[in-house]
């Protein structure tokens, strides 16, 4: 009776830590994609800016050479 006891202590330890890894995975990946949302909107922002720096130096007509 020992055994059997031991083998579902040990299966129900065993579903817990996976339990509580499957959890740590889960923040992580939400971390992860809240970091590449933020790095997508620095880059389009920079974008943006350099988009705006290439129209105001045309319509200067490229007057610093």
């Amino acid at each position: 009776m020992f055994w059997p006891m031991l083998a579902i202590a040990l299966g129900f330890l065993g579903i817990a830590v996976l339990g509580i890894l499957a959890i740590k995975v889960f923040l992580e990946a939400q971390r992860l994609g809240h970091q590449v949302a933020r790095t997508a909107e620095r880059i389009n922002r920079a974008a943006e800016d350099l988009e705006r720096a290439a129209t105001d130096l045309s319509q200067t007509g490229g007057a610093l050479r």
